[in-house]
């Protein structure tokens, strides 16, 4: 088992006479394989926030309506992640007859995973390779190894597309490609977003990260095609089709914000079987069955 301490501060100025309204998703999700034992929220703004969960993904909103000012959302929490492991040789592709219907959404193109655009340059790449985990490592490599992790090199515009002709990007733009390369192959995946556990300090300071999750055999298993953080520190806040349905703030009215301030810490106690993030050869799952 893993167990991560996370702190996150956000710092907002609402400029509107009216207020304005934030749809935060910043909580970790809440699955039979992430368990929350610690969880603390203050915010600056006598405001008392409506937070909802979504079913299938197990995604957390926080809904709320700031007045005019300053606006600091201070949020706490100790994650355990228990993750299943599987031999990457084992993992095979599920046919689309056989995939289950919540499954089914992931295999189409989406707002920044153009995979319809992509066909067949990712047929004429991978198309002949062997179906199963290997494939979905060769496209993850392939990104990896063509696209150059660049911070301020791309924009909330910028998809997948965009992404193979520039070349650069950082983790978002990285899991877009992969993604739709991915479902270009009739192979099943979806973004994740948690923070970068083990990214080197010369990247910057820690923030958001965004990985992927492909579905083979029976259950999404992570993956991370910028390869600058380690998967098994990855705690789940928000799963969707690409960055569209996982931004960590969404707001609605004239307001000025500040870089997030996040901190992760992993806790390790050998006594009750709470081990250090580190990097494995099998395939992580933090998602059952289906």
């Amino acid at each position: 088992m893993i167990r991560i301490e996370l702190q996150i501060d956000l710092y907002y100025q609402v400029n509107d006479a009216y207020g304005a309204d934030f749809v935060f998703n910043i909580h970790p999700a809440l699955t039979p394989w992430q368990m929350l034992t610690h969880e603390h929220l203050a915010l600056s703004q006598a405001i008392t926030p409506e937070i909802s969960t979504d079913g299938p993904t197990g995604n957390r909103y926080m809904r709320l309506h700031a007045e005019p000012g300053p606006l600091t959302v201070s949020y706490s929490a100790t994650v355990d992640l228990q993750h299943f492991r599987a031999d990457p040789a084992a993992l095979d592709e599920a046919p689309v007859r056989e995939m289950p219907i919540d499954v089914m959404q992931y295999i189409y193109p989406s707002r920044y995973c153009q995979s319809d655009r992509l066909i067949k340059f990712a047929i004429n790449r991978f198309g002949h390779l062997s179906r199963g985990h290997s494939r979905v490592q060769a496209i993850q490599d392939w990104v990896k190894s063509h696209v150059a992790f660049t911070s301020n090199t791309s924009n909330s515009n910028t998809s997948a597309v965009d992404t193979l002709i520039e070349q650069v990007g950082v983790c978002r733009d990285f899991a877009h490609l992969m993604i739709a390369l991915c479902r270009a192959v009739n192979l099943p995946a979806r973004m994740a977003t948690g923070t970068d556990f083990g990214a080197d300090p010369a990247l910057g300071p820690p923030d958001f990260h965004a990985y992927v999750e492909v579905y083979l055999g029976d259950r999404w298993y992570i993956f991370d095609p910028s390869g600058t953080s380690i998967p098994m520190g990855f705690m789940r806040i928000g799963t969707g089709r690409d960055a569209a349905d996982v931004a960590f703030a969404t707001i609605f009215g004239n307001v000025f914000s500040q870089a997030p301030l996040i901190r992760t810490r992993a806790i390790v106690d050998d006594a009750a079987g709470i081990e250090w993030p580190s990097h494995v050869a099998q395939a992580l799952s933090t998602s059952g069955p289906g």
